[in-house]
């Protein structure tokens, strides 16, 4: 084989690569999946710099509450934390930060400081399933709710009752969670007196053991039932003046006039037609706000004293304990991150002309 063939032949094998290469990377999954990977990767080595910037450290906060306590020395205290805290905020922090990294992509997220050794995983897996339950629960209902209320008040919008709702769904969607949170606490359980909320402390009462038993489903709706309130008026507005919105919308197709004009049952048009096209924004909505599930419950956690993992951030951050604040945050940008990438796959896959690059 002369050397002309040889280099020909190795010149369409390097053309078939790279053709191969860029259509792999011109992707609509690929370019996806890589934007999302390099997302979590950069916040979290954000996050990893910021929780340094924060003024003390876990040992000085340690320090000062032990003066306080205790009235030990500083030397007594400083000897006391040094011996509690395995960490070495004295070495670079490039090194911290490779190390780190080495031991994330080992599925190793460390140890809590202030809770020697208990890993972060662990206290993770011990505090998310509370948030997700009380969180999600109100997600839920207050979608269900407003995907109703909307569409029924696109119907009925020349109702008497119409502005008032739509008065109200606005007043709610601009108000702060955390603000509903602390109205409900105030009135409901401090000026009428109408809930125990001495009671409610916690995600579960003392004594009460995990199981399928009609006790225990009573005692965690008891104490998830502010918050899960909470998250429901909160959200309820925007997702009832969306839908109405998006029902108003659809009722203008030209499609629905057409199905009008074949004799179809409203019943059918409002199912098949109206309400299955007015759905599809909101559900792209809805899967975005799934992942801020795990982050939205911080303020209200704390409000409550509800003990799940936005209630266990406020621990770290007040305490300073690195691991466990950088596992936490971790937790928020993959949901964060996943839900958008779920929501780009799910319009992706409704609507084709997003996944088309360069008009292919």
């Amino acid at each position: 084989m002369s050397d002309t063939t040889i280099d020909i032949e190795r010149t369409s094998g390097q053309i078939a690569l790279g053709n191969w290469l860029k259509r792999i990377t011109s992707h609509f999954l690929v370019r996806k999946i890589t934007r999302a990977l390099f997302t979590i990767w950069f916040v979290t080595s954000l996050i990893f710099f910021l929780v340094r910037l924060m003024p003390s450290n876990p040992i000085e906060v340690y320090i000062n509450e032990l003066i306080v306590q205790y009235s030990l020395t500083y030397p007594q205290a400083r000897d006391q934390a040094a011996s509690l805290f395995a960490i070495d905020l004295d070495a670079p922090l490039h090194e911290q930060y490779f190390e780190y990294m080495i031991q994330l992509f080992q599925g190793n997220l460390g140890t809590s400081l202030r809770s020697p050794g208990t890993t972060v995983w662990e206290i993770i897996v011990a505090f998310l399933p509370w948030t997700l339950f009380s969180v999600g629960l109100g997600l839920l209902i207050s979608f269900t709710l407003g995907v109703l209320l909307g569409m029924l008040m696109a119907y009925k919008r020349d109702a008497w009752w119409e502005p008032a709702v739509s008065g109200v769904a606005s007043f709610l969607s601009s108000i702060p969670n955390y603000i509903i949170g602390i109205v409900l606490l105030v009135y409901l359980g401090v000026y009428w007196g109408l809930v125990p909320i001495h009671l409610m402390r916690g995600s579960r009462s003392p004594g009460i053991q995990p199981g399928f038993t009609w006790t225990f489903i009573k005692d965690i709706f008891f104490h998830a039932s502010l918050p899960i309130l909470t998250y429901v008026l909160s959200t309820i507005g925007s997702w009832i003046l969306s839908m109405k919105s998006s029902t108003m919308s659809t009722l203008g197709e030209d499609y629905v006039t057409i199905a009008r004009a074949r004799g179809l049952s409203e019943g059918r048009i409002t199912t098949a037609y109206v309400g299955r096209n007015a759905m599809l924004p909101l559900i792209t909505q809805l899967l975005i706000s799934i992942g801020f599930v795990v982050g939205g419950s911080i303020l209200i956690e704390s409000i409550f004293v509800y003990q799940g993992i936005g209630f266990r951030l406020i621990t770290a951050l007040n305490t300073r304990d690195y691991p466990l604040m950088q596992g936490i945050f971790l937790i928020i940008t993959i949901s964060v991150v996943v839900s958008n990438l779920l929501a780009d796959f799910v319009y992706g896959w409704f609507d084709p002309r997003v996944r088309i690059v360069g008009g292919e």
